[in-house]
């Protein structure tokens, strides 16, 4: 006979400690909010620390405004240990910083520096922050990772070689970090969203979006609302036999 467990009342994020990276803008903005409406304490990183004070007004208790820069190796580990000295542990990391850099130009048209630039922030930026929390994570033996990938990581939209590279990196980083820590209690994973809803689409060619938005099933963006859902759900303790994974968010799109 088989014993059908009790579910367990969802406790939001009470007295968990996260870092969001991007936070003053986009996807970052709405997953912070959410999670400190659930009850999180959040260190909150961004370049643009006039734009964090104007986003988050308020919760000054739950809140650690910092500004980062992703690609400063120093600088990431400094913010980290702020957090750490501030609220005592870090349970959970979400990397939602990212830029897309030149778009609509073929290979043999890339500027390099424009690559390396987005390779910085996209991927060595998600490597620095997660090098920094997993430390904490791996000695409280609990930790939740989400790297915030693209479907473009996964299937490579025309003209725009720099981002869809390296976006496959944080993939490819996902899935090792993922298998590495696996019987620590920390997971590690992606979420692949399509086009959403935020200021780094807006700022896209039309052409541009109208290729992505058009390969997608629904025939609509996803909302950032739907995006802060379920990056929700995969930091959760909920979420607990999962690693090493990424979610697709694509309104169809993704078949794999």
């Amino acid at each position: 006979m088989i014993t059908i467990p009790k579910l367990k009342m969802c406790t939001g994020f009470n007295s968990q400690v996260a870092i969001i990276t991007g936070a003053a803008s986009g996807l970052g903005q709405v997953i912070a909010h959410k999670l400190l409406n659930e009850g999180a304490l959040v260190g909150l990183f961004d370049l643009n620390q006039d734009a964090l004070r104007e986003a988050f007004v308020g919760n000054s208790e739950k809140e650690e405004l910092v500004s980062v820069d992703v690609t400063d190796q120093e600088t990431v580990e400094k913010a980290v240990a702020q957090v750490v000295k501030r609220f005592g542990k870090i349970d959970i990391l979400i990397n939602c910083a990212g830029i897309t850099g030149a778009t609509n130009v073929r290979s043999h048209e890339v500027d390099p520096e424009n690559l390396r630039k987005v390779f910085d922030v996209n991927f060595m930026g998600s490597f620095f922050t997660s090098r920094a929390v997993l430390p904490y994570m791996v000695a409280n033996r609990y930790g939740r990772i989400l790297h915030i990938a693209s479907i473009a990581g996964k299937e490579g939209n025309p003209g725009m070689l720099a981002y869809s590279a390296s976006k496959a990196a944080v993939i490819g980083m996902t899935k090792v970090q993922g298998k590495e820590y696996a019987e620590t209690g920390v997971t590690v994973n992606a979420l692949a969203p399509a086009v959403i809803e935020t200021p780094l689409v807006a700022a896209m060619p039309e052409i541009q979006v109208k290729y992505m938005t058009d390969k997608i099933p629904m025939k609509r963006c996803g909302t950032l609302e739907e995006a802060a859902n379920l990056a929700a759900f995969i930091v959760s303790a909920d979420n607990s036999f999962t690693t090493g994974f990424t979610y697709d968010l694509s309104g169809g799109r993704a078949t794999y």
